[in-house]
Formats: C-alpha cells, structure tokens, sequence
C-alpha cells in the first residue's frame, strides 16, 4: 500500500529528471492571505464584542481586566499559528496518535476529578493559569484522528500494466465510526451537544474521504439506533429519578442529573410562542438573547451601546453572538456568519489542490471542526437550536476555545503552505502528459 504522506517515488528515467526540474521551479511557500484575512476579521470583532459583553465580569478599578486577558490568550493563539504555519503537516501525522492520547487522556482526567460547572465536570485547571475544557480537545482530536485513519481509505494502484483498481479498506470505517462513538460517550457528560458535534464532524469527513455509500449510511443507523435508545433509556430512568427528586438537595459546586433539564429544554425548544414566556431564572439566558437580538435590529445600536450585557448570563461566552447582533445588528451578525463559511469554503479549495489524501482531509477536518461549531452556536443563540453551551471559535471568551481554535487554523496555514502548492505541480503534470504510460510513475493516494 502506498504510503500516502510520502512524495511519489523517483524514476530513474525521464520522469525523475522532469520532477527535478518541477522541484526547481517550484516557488518558495507563501502564507495563505485569505486565512490570516478572515483570523484578523474574527479577532478585531472578538477585541470589540468581548469587550462590549463583559460588563458582568468587570470589578471597580479594573475595567480592563477581561479584555486584557483575552487579548493575551489571542497573543499566544497568534505565535501558536506562526510556529504551526511553518510547521510542515507531515509532523501532524506522524505525532497523531500521540496527541489524540493526551488529550483522551485529559478527558479522562475531567471525568473523575475535573471542577463541577453547571452540574457537570467540564473543566480542569492548567497549573493555576487557565481553565482547560477537554471537550474542545477531544472534537480537536477526532478531526485529527479522522484524517489520519482515512487517507488509506481508498488506494490506486497498477499491476503491470492492467488497468487501474481500486481497495476499500471497511475496517477503518468501523474503527473511526467506533472511535467517534467512545469519544461522545464520553463527553455525554460534559453536554449532548459536544457529542451530536462530533458525530457531525465524522460524518462530513467521511463523505469528504469518500467513503462509499452503503458504508456511510449504515454509520448513520448505527449512530440513530443508538441515539434513539440511549434516549429511550433516560426516558425510562427519568421516572425513578423524579420519585427521588424530592429527597434530593442540590448543593453548588456538586454534580448531578441533567436529564430532566435537557428534556425541558426540547419541549421549550419545539413551542412556537417560547419567545413570549415570561422570564425565570431557569430561561432568562434565551430570553435575554432574543431581547439583545431584538433591541439589535437591522444595523444595531453600535459597540459599546449594548443594553442587555449587564442582564444576559454568560453574554461572554455562550451568548456572545446575541451581543454581536444588538450592536452591529443583523447585517453584522451575516457577515460574522459569513466569515466562517468563507473559512470553510477556502479549506476546500485548498484541499482541491492537495495531492495527497492526508493534507486534504486535515484542512477539512480542521474547517469543519471550526465551522460547525460556529453555526451551532450561532443557532442556539438565535433560537433554531435547542439551548446548550457551545462557544463561539475565536470570539468568545474562554482559553481552551482560543487555543485548540488557533491550533486548528495553524494547521490549515501548514497545509496550505506545504501542500497546496499550484505553480510547480502544474508544470510537472504538463511535462508527464508528454511521456508514454511505461515511463510515469505510479498514481498517488489522492482524495
């Protein structure tokens, strides 16, 4: 099986001596304009909105104090993508297994004595200086995983001087269907929707990898079987734990249940007139979104005016967006949308000039991780998702979320600088057009 990291291997023929020559010609890498355009964008709005939604955290004679704090996490995001973007992916694959271990490791690590957030263990502290959230690692960690397994998904290959045929490898399909699985199992804890997010992200990857059909939908049966009974069983269970309810004395900073909260916020979320409600303690982070949302308008009512930051829980971090709306209105809240499938259409493009497989579905991966977790967020806030926690990448405050982000889009920038370059390869394939079959070398694991 051909390795699908390797270069192709040299002829000793005229086709060595065209790719010498193409290997000369080939022009020196350049970091890619569009990605560091759309990180500046998202970085000034995050300076200006941060800034504008942390009225909560703000203490007498430290006004500053949250804004400065992010801004050093950016600070130390930006020289994570210089060191990324000069950092050739081959190392990425060769060191995957290494990091998806840590940060399962880290998982773990949260699942038994992480700190209690809203009823669950979300979070751990890096040596007192911030918060790690292993849930924005392990979605880091299965991209990264996928990419690494599928790209000996499919090969081409010749014997002699046969046509060329294809292998389907099904056992990586069921590996990564099965590794996804454990890692949303385990993070089930830590909120639905990390897992839903998850599986979503698979999903995608596969058919980008091209996975075959048959094999893909019956991942998606598998994963539907098994959602709809582990809803039946928290059905089931859901009655005993409302006879013990009353027994029960919740105390903060104490784990407990989270089922009868997830189910309230279905039913909430399936009512047409949930915007009407009148505003409790168990739903005044939607309804104060709407109210900023509303208050927002078209064009907004300009940074720094926002009415509803001193009122919207958590308007920092999960609800970031209603923010954005109130201030720069609907037009400014398209246009961060937009930037975010701007990213994920410009990983595509990149990956349509990778020749390799691995490149390919690392940049993807990379996008889709960043991208869906983008427009969830964006949909809970609006309120065309069911309510959860999800951050918005890059903007929103929380030091996990900028870092693993900014490690994302410094792989994008390695990728795009080492394997999605046009000039030279173009040159070597209109010199190859001109040699016999006998003298081309073998096809290349490609996407």
């Amino acid at each position: 099986m051909p390795d699908p990291i390797t270069e192709i291997p040299a002829h000793p023929d005229a086709a060595s001596d065209i790719r010498a020559q193409a290997q000369a010609m080939r022009p020196k890498p350049k970091r890619d304009r569009q990605i560091w355009g759309i990180y500046i964008l998202l970085v000034v709005v995050s300076l200006i909105e941060l800034y504008s939604a942390s009225s909560r955290e703000v203490v007498a004679g430290n006004i500053m104090g949250p804004l400065i704090r992010h801004a050093v996490l950016l600070g130390i995001g930006f020289i994570i993508m210089l060191i990324l973007q000069r950092t050739h992916y081959k190392r990425f694959y060769d060191w995957a297994y290494v990091i998806v271990g840590l940060c399962i490791l880290a998982t773990i690590y949260t699942m038994f004595f992480g700190q209690v957030i809203n009823g669950a263990r979300r979070s751990f502290s890096f040596f007192g200086l911030f918060n790690v959230q292993p849930s924005e690692l392990l979605k880091f960690a299965a991209a990264l995983l996928i990419a690494r397994v599928l790209c000996n998904y499919r090969v081409k290959y010749k014997r002699g001087h046969e046509e060329e045929d294809k292998r389907y490898n099904r056992t990586l399909v069921i590996f990564v269907a099965t590794v996804v699985l454990i890692f949303g199992v385990m993070l089930v804890g830590q909120g639905l929707t990390n897992t839903i997010l998850m599986m979503f992200i698979a999903l995608s990857m596969m058919l980008i990898g091209g996975v075959r059909w048959r094999e893909f939908f019956a991942v998606v049966g598998v994963y539907l079987l098994l959602g709809l009974g582990y809803g039946a069983y928290k059905a089931i269970s859901e009655s005993s734990q409302e006879q013990k309810k009353d027994n029960i004395t919740l105390v903060a900073g104490q784990e407990h249940d989270r089922t009868g909260l997830r189910k309230q916020r279905l039913v909430d979320f399936m009512r047409s007139d949930k915007y009407k409600d009148t505003i409790t303690s168990q739903n005044r982070q939607e309804q104060y979104s709407y109210i900023a949302q509303a208050n927002g308008g078209i064009f907004g009512v300009f940074p720094g005016n926002s009415r509803e930051t001193a009122r919207l829980p958590l308007a920092f971090s999960d609800y970031i967006y209603a923010i954005i709306i109130e201030d720069i209105g609907l037009i400014g809240g398209l246009i961060v949308m937009a930037l975010y499938l701007w990213l994920l259409a410009r990983a595509g493009r990149i990956a349509m000039k990778c020749k390799k497989a691995f490149p390919a579905l690392l940049v993807i991966g990379m996008a889709v991780f960043i991208a869906y977790q983008a427009i969830i967020h964006m949909g809970i806030v609006t309120g065309f998702l069911p309510v959860s926690g999800q951050p918005l990448p890059l903007i929103s405050k929380g030091g996990s979320s900028v870092l693993v982000t900014s490690v994302a889009l410094g792989i994008m920038l390695s990728v795009s600088r080492f394997a999605a370059r046009k000039g030279a390869r173009q040159e070597l394939r209109d010199s190859l057009s001109t040699l016999s079959d006998n003298e081309m070398p073998d096809n290349p694991t490609q996407l």
